[in-house]
């Protein structure tokens, strides 16, 4: 009898066990749906307006581009090897953003000097955008924890967003692999364009 009441505390003990260790695994993959959905902005959100200081001296407002398509691309870091691929494969594809009625914008934390600097180096044609303040990062929810060589640290995590003409979320491109990103985003806005005429 007291084999039998030991087996049975023996299997509630690990059925509890069990219950908390299921419970525990549901915390961590809701945690980690709810970390998701905080970093991305929603398809068909309105895209959060900001005022931003650009390579033009002039302030720039998303409000400006209402009516026409904007590329937001946000990089960490001027005249860094990933950063400069982004940029001058947007550069080299400006003209065909531009017959499509399309604006680009490149967004770090970086100052104006410095994007002054990247700008003449590499002949950009279009603006930068400099938000020291982390305003507009956090806004576009690309200000996050990295990870680099074993290291957690706070930065930009590389996103591009295309803007439609009212001032909607067309599309996110997260965690931005470089290499012909600019072409997809120009190939999508091409599609897009085609479907709506």
């Amino acid at each position: 009898c007291s084999a039998s009441i030991v087996l049975i505390s023996l299997i509630a003990s690990e059925t509890k066990f069990c219950i908390v260790f299921i419970l525990i695994i549901i915390f961590i993959i809701t945690s980690k749906r709810l970390y998701c959905y905080k970093i991305m902005l929603k398809i068909n959100s309105k895209a959060p307006t900001f005022v931003a200081s650009s390579t033009t001296n002039n302030n720039y407002s998303l409000k400006d581009s209402i009516g026409k398509y904007v590329v937001l691309y946000f990089y960490p870091k001027d005249d860094t090897p990933g950063c400069t691929i982004e940029t001058n494969d947007f550069n080299k594809l400006l003209s065909k953003f531009k017959k499509l009625d399309c604006e680009v914008y490149g967004v770090s934390k970086d100052n104006l000097k410095s994007h002054d600097k990247f700008r003449d180096k590499y002949k950009i044609k279009f603006d930068l955008l400099s938000d020291e303040d982390l305003k507009v990062l956090k806004k576009y929810k690309v200000w996050g924890k990295k990870k680099f060589m074993g290291r957690e640290f706070m930065g930009i995590i590389r996103t591009t967003y295309l803007i439609d003409k009212k001032g909607k979320v067309l599309k996110v491109w997260n965690n931005v692999k470089v290499k012909d990103h600019a072409k997809e985003v120009l190939d999508t806005l091409k599609n897009i364009v085609k479907k709506w005429k």
